[in-house]
């Protein structure tokens, strides 16, 4: 199922709902819709792209600090591409650069997303740094903002 960016009411990016949920917003009547699918509709509302809320609400913790770790949001980091091949057509996995058997922990700044699989580059460079596996990251990692995570 397809996702729905939702705006604040001062047009900034919030985060991302189902379309269903998008549905149910609307017919609360607290979002508008600002961007649709052509041609497609669920009962009298377009099946919407981008919703914007009626009123704007606060979210002073999302301009302080760093987002939590999460799997899907490393992947949503690094562009669900491999940090080593670049490819995007693989199951992805999570890989320590300094690996957890060497002390790495798992922080924004130690992980990336890595190809998956027997052939892949996470167990090619196995328990590894780069450097000892003859693999260059092609992005380093790095904490991303709320912002780019939503976008």
């Amino acid at each position: 199922m397809s996702t729905v960016l939702v705006l604040n009411a001062g047009y900034e990016p919030l985060h991302r709902v189902s379309v269903r949920h998008a549905i149910r917003m609307l017919v609360r009547e607290v979002a508008v819709v600002e961007e649709a699918d052509p041609g497609r509709r669920m009962g009298p509302f377009p099946v919407p792209r981008v919703l914007r809320l009626t009123r704007y609400v606060h979210m002073r913790w999302r301009s302080r600090g760093t987002p939590a770790w999460t799997r899907d949001a490393l992947f949503r980091r690094d562009g669900r591409r491999c940090a080593y091949c670049d490819r995007h057509d693989v199951v992805l996995t999570v890989d320590h650069v300094v690996p957890r058997s060497q002390g790495g922990r798992t922080t924004w700044t130690n992980t990336v997303a890595a190809c998956g699989g027997p052939s892949g580059c996470n167990a090619r460079k196995a328990d590894r740094t780069p450097e000892q596996a003859g693999m260059r990251l092609r992005r380093p990692p790095h904490v991303p903002s709320y912002w780019e995570l939503i976008a």
